[in-house]
């Protein structure tokens, strides 16, 4: 069946005057725009985008021809002004990103920030979104979880983070860039352990979606074993630390404070002395923080 995408063929939807629009668009499969968004979109004075090149063949699908200008990173800061006076005399804005829910590792945050400084209207047209997709169909505890984004670049910093994560019980989101899923999984498996439970989600709505669910060690071990399946974007969705007492919980943080200046070895005795407990298990759980 030929759908009519056209604006005046959709019911009217009411555009708030001077209002800022938070839009979610498809994160791979370009029905998945809701009639809402189609809308707004439509009707806004203008359309601000994370990369125009990009945003283009969207709104050109749907015959969407609003007047649209770069956002990112590299401008964010500079444009804020210039749109909040636009927003002040009553223009309508439009913000989304590449693909999904704008201002998740995303462009946007100084803008909305912004908007609520100077009592201009924010309004959330909800829609795709890879964390709460990946989430969904991940086989791992949702009722918490935390959402940690892109983990630093650089393996030194990237272990440190994971480290602090080891004991956290709610399942962890991450995004990941293709040229790094295998090194972020490595240093999840050193930093977590070869046997914590995870998915892995790929090409989300796309041609070749893929979710695996497994240990880390099989699930590196899956990606290695072939080249192609390293391609894509990635959601890695971690199950959480295993329930600990309030001792564990406790030595956790001990711990962390003196390894920064301590061995493994002697933040451990110190560590089980504070604690009046077992040397040799807290000298376990040392090892699982230290990553070796």
């Amino acid at each position: 069946m030929k759908y009519d995408y056209s604006i005046e063929a959709r019911f009217p939807v009411s555009i708030t005057p001077g209002a800022l629009y938070v839009v979610a668009t498809p994160i791979g499969n370009l029905e998945d725009l809701s009639p809402r968004a189609l809308e707004v979109l439509g009707k806004v004075d203008l359309i601000i985008a994370e990369d125009t090149r990009h945003s283009t063949r969207l709104l050109h699908h749907y015959g969407v021809h609003t007047p649209m200008q770069a956002y990112h990173d590299h401008n964010e800061r500079k444009q804020v002004s210039s749109l909040i006076g636009r927003l002040h005399k009553n223009e309508t804005i439009a913000l989304i990103s590449d693909a999904g829910t704008p201002l998740i590792s995303d462009p946007g945050y100084h803008l909305v920030v912004a908007a609520h400084a100077e009592g201009i209207k924010v309004i959330s047209i909800p829609g795709p979104s890879a964390l709460i997709s990946a989430l969904s169909v991940s086989g791992l505890a949702t009722d918490r979880f935390v959402f940690e984004g892109y983990l630093p670049s650089k393996q030194v910093a990237r272990r440190n983070r994971l480290r602090d994560l080891a004991t956290e019980q709610r399942t962890l989101v991450l995004f990941e860039a293709p040229h790094r899923i295998v090194q972020c999984i490595e240093d999840a498996i050193d930093c977590l352990g070869q046997d914590r439970i995870a998915t892995v989600v790929k090409e989300l709505t796309k041609q070749y979606e893929t979710v695996r669910r497994d240990t880390l060690i099989n699930l590196l071990n899956w990606l290695n074993a072939d080249d192609k399946r390293q391609k894509g974007e990635f959601v890695l969705v971690i199950a959480g630390a295993g329930k600990m007492e309030f001792n564990d919980v406790e030595a956790a943080r001990i711990l962390k404070i003196l390894l920064q200046s301590l061995s493994v070895k002697e933040a451990a005795t110190l560590a089980a002395e504070i604690l009046l407990d077992n040397r040799n298990r807290i000298y376990k759980l040392a090892l699982t923080l230290k990553g070796e």
